[in-house]
């Protein structure tokens, strides 16, 4: 919802947005830093509390008492023993543009009275995407390990920290206290190792690296954090006993002396046109690090300079973190690859290098088409300026709405000299069949049909997806085994396949990730799935244009499946009466219709149906029947123009009291609603004798 500008509030307005901004702020940090669950993304988060200081800064005077700005991460889960830090583990304010990182400087010169043209050195480092540790050191030995919690108190997490290689339990020429801070991060690789045996166990896979880390460093059980390819990079420090150093590089590198793994992109800038210089090109090279950062922070790097700025409420002056556009990254496109779906398109996706973007790791992105990929849309008009799309190439992925990857631009200047443009198969990849476009599409097909393993594969995946038989236990993967392995070929063999294999199914638990629970699971599943509702059988079957509401409308239209399958037969020839009644369906037009049919004309599909048919329980599907509605079961068909209440209106009307709702008048209608305007079908109707009423009558009739 877009909400006012801060500019324009008045004072109660102001003071309930900040109201709502500290509540929604407030369980953002509990499900990032307590729970490791954020259900907003880092862009919507930072977004949120800059709208909540801009209101602060007009209306200082009604900042509240939990005022997000004033807040640090979140207080400490149950579960883990509190500990309170010596020196508080402080957040960093953030710029997001090359000015915020212009007037960081000029405040730091201000503050210090350094003129402007005067050196002034910074570091520049990556902002690791993981999760704040502070270790506490005491004559050279570990002690304690604390997350930053809400910047004050943080979690015991000493059992846990003692099992990641990069953190050294035993330190020599250390100082005799010595608490040092960084980032519990996990590599990329690593991440996709854990998440694939994730999936095999029939656990929930991590939505992102950062979250794995976080979850992973905080487990009641130490044994299931060293199980977990954890790492850490160390790049600040809390009590001190003596100085490290005197300044931020050459305390970094006394930490790499001292045994820690430190960031070697860490760089010496002088002034923020050099640090733009490095944020860039850790920006381009992002893709190829091996792990998720979202920025870059910069800080002052003598310590006597730093001691000088301090700190604000809650966050030092002398360092800030640049962060990357929201849901914007560039990566690699390393391969195209052309994916044969149920209907036969060929839709071509890129294989990126993995890359977080929006909170999400992202390894593949759709390229939509043919034309999208040789840059230009379906009316050969240029897109991109005419630039195409290469294996080779960097590209900028985005997120659209926050989902689906896709790419928004080549990184022209980045292209390889030895890139070519792509070539879009004309052949089937995966049946070798001709894949042909039809006149006014954009998409190619295959013709393979009931012949190409690519279309069968992805028709039995629909069959069992949620919305169709909705099989627990089978999924995308388990149906491609099974398929590979010849235990699935089409719909039937998934009813079969305890009875063929026997009660011990030993085979199938022999298999990875499978055991006698999962095995019982799945046949459980199948023979809940074998009595399904005739709506879903048809959308099940994967019928071109035929989605869910269309497989309801035909289910709720013909009620059962010995009618549904009869009268598609009935209109083969794509004429007679049978015809004539299936594209006056109301949501159904010619081109789904003459898909349909087409589809039970073919021998091998109706033979491939009888099998499946003979292992199901079909329950038929009727109307909505309403109490006292004068038009339930009776077919109604609208012409002309509606009045008082738009066609969709009348439609949802009519079919909410048990009405069936036809786009063409026959001997079937019952009642024909005509108003100003109609024509032919009232016409049909005076000639068929059938019932016509005012919008008037039908209101008062349907009360």
């Amino acid at each position: 919802m877009n909400q006012p500008d801060v500019d324009t509030l008045t004072r109660e307005q102001a003071a309930a947005e900040l109201e709502r901004l500290a509540g929604i702020l407030g369980k953002a940090d509990l499900a990032y830093h307590q729970k490791d669950a954020p259900f907003i993304s880092d862009a919507e988060y930072d977004a949120l509390k800059r709208r909540n200081a801009a209101i602060e800064a007009r209306f200082p005077d009604l900042k509240r008492p939990d005022s997000p700005s004033d807040r640090i991460g979140a207080p400490v889960a149950s579960g883990f023993a509190k500990v309170r830090h010596a020196v508080p583990m402080m957040s960093l304010a953030n710029v997001f543009d090359d000015e915020g990182v212009f007037e960081f400087d000029t405040r730091i010169r201000k503050f210090l009275n350094i003129a402007r043209d005067a050196p002034l050195a910074y570091t520049a480092e990556p902002k690791i995407d993981g999760l704040s540790l502070s270790l506490r050191y005491e004559n050279g030995r570990l002690v304690q390990a604390a997350t930053r919690g809400d910047g004050e108190v943080g979690e015991d997490v000493t059992a846990n920290a003692r099992t990641i290689s990069d953190i050294p339990q035993v330190l020599s020429g250390a100082p005799e206290i010595l608490e040092v801070r960084g980032e519990v991060y996990m590599a990329d690789t690593d991440f996709t190792a854990l998440n694939e045996k994730q999936t095999a166990n029939g656990q929930k896979p991590f939505a992102n690296p950062r979250n794995a880390a976080a979850g992973s460093l905080r487990q009641l059980d130490p044994e299931i954090t060293r199980s977990r390819p954890l790492k850490f990079f160390a790049y600040a420090w809390g009590e001190l006993s003596e100085p490290l150093a005197d300044t931020q590089l050459d305390a970094i590198n006394r930490f790499a002396e001292l045994g820690f793994s430190t960031n070697p992109l860490t760089k010496l800038c002088n002034g923020p046109a050099e640090l733009l210089a490095h944020y860039r090109q850790i920006e381009a090279d992002r893709a190829l690090l091996g792990y998720d950062i979202d920025g870059v922070v910069y800080k002052v790097n003598d310590l006597a300079l730093q001691e000088r700025l301090g700190f604000r409420t809650n966050t030092p002056r002398w360092a800030i973190a640049h962060k990357f556009p929201a849901e914007l990254a560039t990566t690699l496109l390393e391969d195209i690859e052309i994916q044969v779906g149920r209907t036969g398109a060929l839709s071509p996706v890129a294989r990126l290098k993995p890359i977080t973007v929006g909170g999400v790791v992202v390894s593949n992105a759709t390229l939509h088409n043919e034309d999208y990929i040789a840059g230009r849309d379906s009316h050969g008009n240029p897109i991109r300026d005419g630039r195409d799309i290469r294996i080779g190439d960097w590209v900028i992925v985005y997120r659209a709405g926050d989902v689906i990857p896709k790419i928004k631009d080549v990184v022209i200047e980045r292209r390889p000299p030895d890139a070519v443009p792509y070539e879009f198969p004309h052949k089937c990849p995966v049946c070798g069949s001709d894949a042909i476009r039809e006149e006014g599409e954009a998409v190619r097909r295959c013709t393979g049909g009931i012949i190409c393993p690519a279309q069968q594969v992805e028709k039995l995946k629909h069959f069992v997806s949620r919305a169709a038989l909705d099989i627990d236990g089978l999924g995308a993967k388990q149906v491609e085994a099974f398929y590979t392995d010849g235990w699935i070929r089409e719909p039937a063999d998934i009813f079969t396949l305890e009875a063929r294999f026997g009660s011990g199914m030993q085979q199938l638990k022999n298999r990875e990730g499978w055991g006698e629970k999962s095995a019982t699971k799945l046949f459980n599943a199948i023979r809940t799935a074998s009595r399904v509702p005739l709506n879903r059988l048809i959308f099940g079957l994967g019928i071109r244009h035929v989605g869910e509401s269309a497989a309801m409308t035909l289910a709720r239209f013909y009620g059962s499946w010995q009618n549904f399958r009869d009268a598609m037969e009935q209109a083969r020839d794509h004429a007679g009466p049978a015809w004539d009644t299936l594209i006056g369906i109301d949501g159904i037009g010619e081109v789904a219709a003459a898909t349909l049919v087409d589809y039970f004309h073919e021998e091998k599909t109706r033979a491939a149906l009888d099998r499946l048919v003979e292992h199901l329980t079909i329950e038929n599907v009727e109307a909505p029947r309403v109490e006292g509605s004068a038009v339930a079961g009776k077919t109604v068909v609208f012409t002309g123009t509606l009045e008082q209440m738009t066609r969709a209106e009348a439609k949802a009307r009519a079919e909410a009291l048990g009405a069936k709702v036809s786009g063409s008048v026959s001997a079937k209608t019952d009642i024909v609603v005509a108003g100003p305007g109609a024509g032919s079908k009232r016409k049909k109707a005076e000639e068929l004798g059938v019932q016509i009423l005012s919008e008037s009558d039908w209101l008062d009739l349907i009360g």
